[in-house]
């Protein structure tokens, strides 16, 4: 149990039978009336966000959440099969609870998996991850109208904007957060 005087960014509570992590927190004293705690939370399971709003001193269930280095090492089908670096043992993780994330997993790279209550939740990629271009068209030289970008496919199958000079084989560093190209490696 944890009470809402225990309450921290980053937290996890149970609310209604539904895990979230608590964003935003606020405490706040009226001059009128009992004190209350504004919150606004995320659910682990949807990442959806809400605001809520509890009573001082009211209890809550705790969610007991772990956040470890895993390293991608396959995949087979939907499932996707990642290696403690502590321990090495092996986890699958399915391809629903990756979403977006599966366009960034590179053999051998090294991501943060968030589990709660013992189950995966997420799987947080590093802020950038070099991957080779696959399929481009290519650019002609003062071929500007159109901003000076081309789409182009990587080994991931991911597809992202990059300039007219990016060519096959060409390796090129993505932003995860905004699936933006940054650079040429």
């Amino acid at each position: 149990m944890i009470s809402t005087s225990q309450f921290r960014n980053g937290a996890a509570i149970r609310v209604d039978g539904k895990r979230f992590t608590i964003l935003y927190f606020q405490h706040v004293k009226p001059g009128k009336g009992a004190a209350f705690v504004r919150t606004r939370l995320r659910n682990i399971d949807t990442g959806a966000t809400l605001e809520k709003t509890f009573r001082a001193g009211e209890k809550l269930d705790s969610v007991r959440t772990e956040s470890r280095p895993m390293q991608y090492l396959y995949r087979d089908g939907d499932l996707f099969y990642f290696m403690d670096e502590d321990t090495y043992e092996q986890t699958a993780i399915p391809e629903s609870v990756l979403g977006e994330t599966a366009g960034f997993l590179v053999p051998n790279g090294t991501l943060s998996v968030l589990s709660a209550d013992g189950e995966v939740v997420s799987v947080e990629p590093p802020a950038h991850v070099d991957l080779e271009v696959t399929q481009t068209d290519p650019g002609l030289k003062g071929d500007t109208a159109t901003g000076g970008s081309k789409p182009a496919t990587l080994e991931t199958g991911l597809t992202v904007q990059v300039p007219l000079f990016v060519n096959v084989g060409d390796r090129v560093r993505v932003d995860t957060r905004s699936k933006e190209y940054l650079t040429r490696v």
